[in-house]
């Protein structure tokens, strides 16, 4: 009796076949190729970045106004002595405490007067209120040289020229429109359920904008901050026409002094210009932890 041997049949969970050496070797050198690019092109973003700045360092160093014709030499002679001249030799320290006086002047009135208009646009359907939002708009189109002389005329006729609330003041009517706008597109991404729930709660229409609404709106008022905190350190223009007295020049007036009719101590402003990156560098530490999120979050719903 003879015996027949079946063909074996094989196993249904079969493994896949591999993939091919060299698809697998092309796939590796176009994810080098990738990261090879992307590498590239960030360390020429933070030496774009960063280059200016490291280069403004350097110039402060020198000890002459026209080193930077010849930025070489400053190798050789490089001193802190800017520096010490800027801080014993100017009303450096009167810059320093106007400059913080005005910008969280404007910070603080600023984001407050924006968080609530913001707000009451955001949840409150009154007569106009699209239309309130779009003249707000509006007042950014007109220029500087526009806006001076009657701004000059009403801070005149309320005694306010040459003083820290008049600035105060012209810098929030710039720094206010935007910021509404920031923070009613924030305040559209909150559910309008976390205001039922502090009606039912007890809580009063400003209560629930307290204690509810503004903790969990701390990235988009970490951003209108930060912009209205640059706005006031970097402007120049009202600065310089509404501010009179030499102690109470912000930074960015304080900086022309080194620059005359005939001559400009470029060495001198050097210095002060990195300085005044240290209580602006300070401020962005306090708000970076919020600034990017913040940056997203407010333009997903408007």
């Amino acid at each position: 009796m003879s015996t027949t041997t079946l063909p074996t049949a094989a196993p249904v969970d079969q493994a896949p076949a591999s993939t091919p050496p060299g698809k697998a070797g092309r796939r590796g050198r176009r994810g080098l190729a990738g990261s090879f690019v992307s590498h590239a092109i960030l360390i020429v973003a933070s030496f774009t970045a960063l280059f200016p700045i490291a280069w403004l360092v350097f110039l402060s160093l020198g000890p002459d106004k026209d080193d930077y014709l010849h930025p070489e030499r400053i190798f050789g002679k490089m001193t802190f002595d800017n520096y010490t001249f800027v801080l014993t030799e100017t009303n450096f320290t009167d810059w320093l405490v106007s400059t913080l006086i005005v910008s969280l002047g404007t910070t603080v009135i600023g984001v407050l007067v924006a968080a609530t208009t913001g707000y009451a646009v955001s949840r409150m359907r009154f007569p106009g209120y699209r239309k309130f939002m779009w003249v707000l708009l509006v007042t950014q189109m007109f220029p500087v040289a526009v806006l001076m002389v009657p701004m000059y005329e009403i801070l005149s006729e309320l005694r306010l020229i040459d003083s820290y609330l008049g600035l105060i003041l012209v810098y929030c009517s710039t720094a206010v429109p935007y910021c509404a706008w920031l923070l009613k597109g924030y305040f559209d991404t909150i559910p309008f359920e976390i205001d039922e729930a502090g009606r039912v709660d007890g809580l009063t229409p400003f209560g629930t904008f307290a204690r509810l609404i503004l903790p969990l709106a701390k990235p988009g008022l970490a951003v209108a901050a930060f912009y209205s905190f640059i706005t006031a350190v970097g402007e120049v223009a009202f600065a310089t026409v509404f501010l009179l007295s030499d102690t109470k020049y912000t930074f960015a007036v304080g900086l022309q002094s080194f620059v005359s009719e005939h001559d400009a101590q470029r060495q001198y402003m050097a210095a002060t210009a990195v300085l005044v990156a240290v209580p602006v560098s300070a401020f962005f530490y306090l708000v970076q932890k919020n600034l990017v999120t913040g940056l997203t979050a407010g333009g997903t719903k408007g």
